[in-house]
């Protein structure tokens, strides 16, 4: 459908809990889902949810169609394959953490540590209104857990433990091409 201006940190949008979905396998819902699509890949994004473009709804998709695709943004990562996920719910299986760095489309530029549970367990539903439901480990769920936290108006700086571990990405990572970060 559309590539869509991704907001940047600050705006309202990003900072407000979305409301959930009411309504499946409407055209409006199918139209939102590949405007996603269209601006996460334009993007090289990882995942996008629906307030980066807007749309106070909670709604999210990642991950990659082709499952051996890498994103060029973490290409060391672990493939997670494509998903839509519409009002999920997240439960953390057990206490352990992992502190990785993370960038977001809302966040150009800049990279930083963020604290994240190894492991979870994710439900919701697909655009269809059919039922979700996932056990993950790793990169998936970092994925998961970043996007689901723009349904709730976070953003990954405000997980930042130390401030010493968020600045520019070119400073970070000099030899790497962050473009679209």
């Amino acid at each position: 459908m559309a590539i869509k201006a991704v907001l940047r940190m600050g705006e309202p949008c990003l900072l407000a809990k979305a409301e959930p979905v009411t309504e499946f396998n409407t055209a409006a819902l199918h139209e939102l889902i590949q405007d996603l699509e269209d601006t996460m890949q334009h993007m090289n994004g990882a995942g996008i949810a629906a307030p980066q473009i807007g749309v106070s709804l909670r709604v999210v998709i990642f991950g990659q169609k082709e499952s051996t695709a890498v994103n060029p943004r973490y290409p060391d990562a672990d493939a997670v394959p494509y998903t839509v996920l519409i009002n999920p719910e997240l439960t953390f299986i057990g206490d352990k953490v992992e502190n990785d760095w993370e960038g977001c489309l809302s966040v150009p530029g800049m990279r930083g540590i963020v604290p994240r549970h190894l492991k979870l367990h994710y439900t919701g539903f697909d655009q269809y209104g059919n039922k979700v439901d996932r056990l993950v480990s790793g990169f998936h769920a970092r994925v998961v857990q970043h996007e689901c936290d723009h349904l709730d108006g976070v953003l990954y700086p405000m997980r930042i433990t130390n401030l010493k571990d968020f600045g520019y990405s070119d400073v970070f990572f000099p030899n790497q091409d962050f473009q679209d970060d």
